[in-house]
């Protein structure tokens, strides 16, 4: 299905729904604890379900009908799946669920569709194995399906630190060993969504330390239990990013509402770096929304985007319409992701007529206020971000941008085409 957009303003009050990595963390916990727990506002998207749908088959019984889901724990005693365990285009679920699924008696085999089975999960098998489990890929390998078995027990294991998700998924298991959990991490990228990690488990109970200054250790003692959840899930500013990337690129006035300044979601600070390329963005954190005048000029800057890696795709769009050079900086896990998201954008931005250059650890787009740019027919590459992000892009161009694959916003942003739609952005929907 193309997503087909064309120059127009917006107008009026969005809101974002529920956060993805929140929601997960939270179903995640939720079947890990005992007794039943309650996760209100959650993100009802692809990637989302797909977690959900992956932690019934370890004995979790989750109602996902209606504003929240009713999560029954299996309290730490799994049941060994009867059935592959398909995390979908979810990475965060992939790789929390593998660390889950040695604390099960039997084998568990985990996939997901094409993408997921690119992405690289040797480095979290390795770190299994040095905590006691079995763990192998089916192909030999750096990417699933994967095979897995405990038990583990508390142990010290190394990473590099670019992907957290890796981090995470031993964090939350820890606390069901049997002895204390050291991880140790090179450089460790990514941190906003090492601290939303360690927040949930300490708000359900779990004692967790670790490097406040570096995040280079973190250490957790076994024999905890996790409380149950009764928690509401806060906006994701991931999503976030594409209203509010699309009204600053405008001649637009928009309002976002019900936004959550208090969190660790890395994506906030996109806010800021909008504002650091001359965005005209006012902040209410009483009111918890944000205005948005747009149209402004734009410049260029260069930002380091090692904390808020899903942003990047649409901090690169809307560099293609400031003046000047902007330069992201600490990409590594920008290339991990759905696709390669660094080398993705610079090819379909460049199809719209914007000039990019890259490194392995960084995207440097060549901005001309949006001159010499026009709309064309472009690839989302199955990628979500990817996909809304030049969605946004030919809001602000002549002539249409075709967007192919766009459904696959489904996957963090559910209801993006309704939610663009309602603040006059006029998006169609035609077959490929």
């Amino acid at each position: 299905m193309y997503f087909v957009s064309s120059r127009h303003a917006l107008n009026g009050v969005a809101v974002v729904p529920g956060s993805k990595s929140h929601t997960i963390r939270a179903v995640v916990i939720a079947t890990l604890a005992e007794g039943t727990s309650r996760i209100m506002n959650p993100l009802n998207s692809e990637d989302c379900l797909s977690a959900a749908r992956a932690c019934r088959l370890f004995g979790a019984r989750i109602d996902t009908d209606g504003a929240g889901w009713t999560v029954q724990g299996a309290g730490g005693t799994l049941a060994t799946p009867d059935d592959i365990v398909d995390c979908g285009n979810s990475g965060t679920a992939l790789y929390f669920v593998t660390a889950m699924a040695c604390m099960a008696d039997g084998w568990s085999v985990l996939s997901g569709d094409h993408q997921l089975r690119r992405r690289p999960i040797l480095p979290l098998l390795e770190a299994l194995r040095g905590m006691g489990g079995q763990a192998f890929t089916t192909r030999g390998g750096a990417a699933a399906p994967a095979v897995v078995r405990g038990p583990l027990r508390g142990s010290t294991v190394r990473f590099s630190g670019k992907l957290s998700q890796y981090v995470s998924a031993i964090l939350i298991t820890a606390p069901y060993l049997s002895g204390s959990t050291r991880i140790e991490l090179e450089t460790p990228l990514e941190r906003p969504y090492l601290d939303m990690t360690v927040e949930w488990m300490r708000s359900q109970g779990v004692s967790v330390r670790f490097d406040e200054t570096g995040y280079h250790w973190f250490e957790v003692p076994g024999g905890q239990r996790y409380a149950p959840v009764n928690r509401s899930i806060p906006s994701d500013w991931e999503g976030v990013a594409f209203p509010l990337g699309a009204a600053v690129l405008t001649d637009s006035t928009l309002t976002i509402e019900q936004l959550d300044f208090a969190g660790t979601q890395g994506d906030a600070a996109i806010v800021d770096a909008f504002q650091a390329m001359g965005a005209d963005i006012v902040v209410d954190t009483a009111a918890s929304s944000l205005s948005v005048r747009g149209g402004k000029p734009l410049h260029g800057i260069t930002l380091d985007c090692s904390d808020m890696p899903d942003a990047v795709p649409m901090l690169a769009t809307l560099a293609c319409f400031a003046e000047g050079d902007t330069t992201l900086t600490n990409l590594e896990s920008v290339r991990l992701k759905e696709t390669d998201r660094v080398a993705r954008m610079s090819e379909e931005l460049a199809k719209l007529g914007a000039r990019c250059s890259e490194t392995p650890t960084t995207l440097t787009i060549h901005g001309t206020g949006g001159r010499g740019m026009t709309g064309a027919v472009v690839n989302s590459h199955d990628d979500h971000r990817i996909a809304m992000a030049l969605t946004v892009a030919g809001l602000a161009l002549d002539g249409e941008t075709m967007v192919s694959g766009g459904e696959c916003c489904a996957v963090s942003f559910p209801d993006f085409f309704e939610v663009m739609n309602g603040i006059g952005a006029h998006l169609e929907k035609r077959p490929e």
